[in-house]
């Protein structure tokens, strides 16, 4: 076989190559084009066990290759058809946001070019492109110029990075001790972290991974706005101390997974000058500081050590695309490692950046583009149009709510946009079984998705309104299908 038949194979200067790459680019946006132009449904409503059935029938190779556009039918119809639609205004369930047009044209890009940002002579422009989004974010997020920061794949890494930083800053403040070069020290298992009892999963997660254990993870108690009591946190502070443990880090939520809820960063950064790290999770409400009318409530995290911020959330980038700020870079020195291969010390002494020097991953992709052509093509302005006109719409949505008697809502003033909430009837044994019910028939009906939680033990149903194409006349009719849903549930008693 001649070197030139696989040319057809790969983006390249051969004809071949060039022809094959316009052809199924366009036979994509095509198919892609005509189904998002005819769905009418968040989702199709099919149930798992018939999707899984239509994927093992899908042949995963082939000997010779295949007609291209023969795969593409396939994936049209047992992916495309079958999958969420996080685009659809009724598709309102998880922090899972419509991509903008200019990022998945990135996509392309992204793909066509492969960039690898660990090394320099992997990535060249796209390293200096990623540094100045860096820069970019932590000016609007007013940290100081000693900042600096990395794209990660979203909220679980950069919670564990902050995590990481914080062990591993207290040890070499409080001990001297160099976990990179001799592990944890001995007095580990009295290290603690402190969140609130609605602060994200990936706290615990992230503590187990380190080495400190489920057990290193305190939980402070929350008001009725789901927020972090900053007086309990400061006697669990003074207590844990008393019995000679070492609280070592504070995390801070800004937007927690279900209520969207903010904790009062100002108060808990001034609990953290004692010698405390503070991080704080805005994987969620990082986006407010794009706003016009709510950047204020994030107000406090330009003192934060380190913070998440997720972009495939309301920066409304395709999955994924996160990243990671600290405050001061030299705490970059507790992930740094030199390979030869990779990134040896003697370039950096030269000014060559490897971004590999303060990440936990290696090889990454190139999501910055997605980001700088987001911001370039949509604007700053329509950026805060589009992150308040959701706020506005779910305050819209509880006054819509508190107009009809079976509805409670758990967050009277939803903080972001997320609103959580429940169908009541008479018989409160049977509320659980009736919401989870409504859950399932507005998923398999087509009808919506939204997201189940609970509350207390008790199931509850979320709104996330992520999507500024959604409207108020969307969820009135998705609450119009759950008072008939909510029928339909009684009378089942009534006809079996």
């Amino acid at each position: 076989m001649n070197t030139t038949d696989f040319d057809r194979f790969f983006l390249n200067n051969s004809e071949a190559g060039l022809r094959n790459f316009q052809h199924i680019v366009f036979k994509t946006q095509h198919l892609l084009s005509q189904f998002y132009k005819n769905n009418t449904d968040a989702f199709n409503g099919k149930h798992p066990h018939d999707i899984e059935k239509e994927i093992n029938a899908l042949s995963i190779t082939s000997n010779d290759g295949e007609d291209p556009f023969a795969v593409l039918e396939d994936i049209q119809e047992m992916i495309v058809k079958n999958s969420i639609h996080v685009s659809h205004p009724t598709s309102i369930g998880h922090l899972h946001c419509p991509p903008l047009v200019p990022a998945i044209a990135a996509e392309l890009i992204i793909g066509a070019l492969n960039q690898s940002m660990d090394s320099w002579d992997q990535s060249s422009a796209a390293t200096y492109l990623e540094e100045k989004l860096i820069h970019w974010v932590s000016e609007k997020l007013k940290l100081p110029h000693t900042a600096d920061g990395t794209f990660t794949s979203g909220g679980t890494q950069s919670n564990y990075m902050g995590l990481l930083l914080a062990r591993d800053h207290f040890c070499d403040k409080e001990w001297n001790w160099n976990v990179k070069v001799k592990g944890l020290p001995p007095e580990a298992n009295k290290m603690r972290i402190l969140c609130s009892e609605d602060a994200h999963f990936t706290v615990k997660k992230s503590a187990f991974q380190l080495g400190l254990g489920e057990q290193a993870v305190v939980t402070i108690e929350t008001d009725h706005n789901k927020k972090m009591n900053a007086n309990v946190l400061n006697e669990e502070i003074q207590r844990l101390k008393s019995e000679g443990l070492y609280p070592m880090c504070v995390v801070a939520t800004a937007g927690t997974t279900d209520f969207g809820s903010i904790d009062p960063i100002q108060d808990i950064a001034q609990l953290a000058k004692k010698n405390l790290w503070l991080h704080v999770d805005a994987a969620y409400g990082g986006a407010l500081m794009l706003s016009k009318k709510h950047s204020n409530k994030l107000a406090g995290i330009e003192q934060a050590d380190s913070i998440t911020i997720d972009f495939h959330k309301q920066f409304y980038q395709p999955i994924s695309c996160g990243a990671f700020f600290v405050k001061n870079k030299e705490n970059f020195r507790y992930v740094a490692h030199h390979a030869d291969y990779l990134n040896p010390e003697n370039d950096e002494e030269d000014g060559l950046v490897h971004l590999v020097s303060k990440s936990v991953q290696t090889t990454r992709r190139f999501d910055a583009l997605k980001l700088f052509m987001s911001l370039r093509i949509v604007g700053d302005k329509n950026f805060a149009s589009m992150i308040d006109y959701t706020l506005h719409l779910a305050e819209q949505t509880v006054k819509v709510m508190s107009q009809k008697s079976n509805f409670e809502v758990c967050n009277q003033n939803p903080e972001i946009n997320a609103v959580v909430f429940r169908y009541k009837n008479d018989n409160p044994e049977t509320q659980n079984d009736i919401n989870t019910f409504i859950y399932k028939k507005l998923l398999h009906t087509g009808t919506a998705l939204v997201a189940k939680t609970k509350v207390k033990d008790q199931v509850f149903l979320k709104f996330t309104l992520l999507n500024p194409r959604t409207t108020i006349v969307d969820i009135e009719d998705i609450l119009h299908s759950i008072i008939q849903f909510a029928a339909e549930y009684e009378n089942r008693g009534i006809t079996q």
